[in-house]
């Protein structure tokens, strides 16, 4: 078999979410969908998604959440992590409270050190990779403590979501163009920073371009088009130092799962629209089309995990 020319990490995110998602991520693992999962250890369903985890050996990290639900450290009376009601700003919301610097940086370090403790019990073993629900972890000023808490717990990975091709799909509506540009921006200014700390991540990003309704074989396969021609964000940031890579290492972010049920799921305020939508098994079935690994076969990208890097 010839030298693949990408080892390609497919990501299930949001693990933990609901019974429906567990059940549709693991359908997708089984299926060879996905290779890895993110976990939210702030979900209604996190302690089932581990067992599930553990009985079908599939590899983990964590999906550090700071803006959906509940948070997991109860020791702050007065958090500037969350509203009224107890729970997170939202993704809009949390992004404007560290604009005012309305967010206290102690407890941002507090909470995501309480999620890695929640995540270690609930597994027995650190993450394999730690990133961000909803990109948080690459935002102004969050950027800094999350790679101070990645690296002094030796967590090896993360995610840097810069997409190659995000500016080349006019179709996206003007929202979602305007939100990837930001989260790229973000991106790009937490790879210094990152690198500081000695933490990894692949080379290439994929995945903003393809959620939900957007996930096709023709745009994942031009999503892989573009990644394959894109240079490393860094190229030490998979490898040896100093060294190039002759194969390319890649993160594709996904979202399978079957439509949550109202009421049941979510992380303390029930589950999103885009959890209940038919969005995430659009998704599971796209990963799992023999046409996806025939393109896979195609392109020579050989799936793999965090753990196989």
């Amino acid at each position: 078999m010839p030298q693949p020319r990408m080892m390609l990490v497919v990501t299930g995110d949001d693990f933990g979410y609901c019974p429906r998602r567990n059940q549709g991520i693991v359908d997708c693992f089984l299926a060879g969908g996905i290779t890895n999962v993110s976990l939210l250890v702030n979900a209604s369903a996190a302690k089932e998604a581990a067992e599930l985890a553990k009985r079908h050996n599939i590899p983990m990290g964590l999906h550090a959440n700071l803006s959906e639900g509940i948070p997991v450290c109860q020791s702050q009376q007065a958090s500037t992590l969350i509203n009224e009601q107890g729970f997170f700003h939202g993704k809009i919301g949390f992004r404007q409270a560290i604009e005012r610097r309305q967010i206290s940086l102690k407890q941002v370090e507090m909470e995501l050190r309480a999620q890695v403790r929640v995540f270690m019990e609930l597994t027995g073993h650190l993450p394999q990779h730690m990133d961000g629900h909803q990109h948080v972890h690459v935002l102004p000023e969050v950027r800094e403590v999350f790679a101070q808490v990645v690296s002094e717990l030796r967590i090896p990975y993360t995610r840097v979501p810069v997409e190659p091709g995000l500016h080349s799909c006019l179709w996206l509506p003007a929202h979602l163009q305007r939100f990837y540009t930001q989260v790229e921006k973000n991106a790009l200014d937490s790879i210094p920073v990152f690198k500081r700390y000695g933490i990894r991540w692949p080379d290439v990003y994929l995945g903003l371009t393809t959620v939900g309704q957007n996930m096709s074989i023709h745009n994942l396969q031009r999503a892989l088009s573009h990644a394959l021609a894109a240079t490393p964000l860094d190229p030490t940031s998979s490898g040896p130092s100093g060294l190039h890579q002759p194969v390319l290492t890649a993160e594709l972010m996904v979202h399978p799962g079957y439509p949550s049920y109202p009421q049941e799921g979510g992380c303390g305020e029930g589950p999103d629209d885009f959890s209940q939508s038919a969005d995430r098994q659009h998704e599971l079935s796209v990963l799992t089309d023999s046409s996806l690994q025939a393109l896979y076969n195609q392109e020579r990208v050989e799936l793999c995990a965090f753990k196989d890097l």
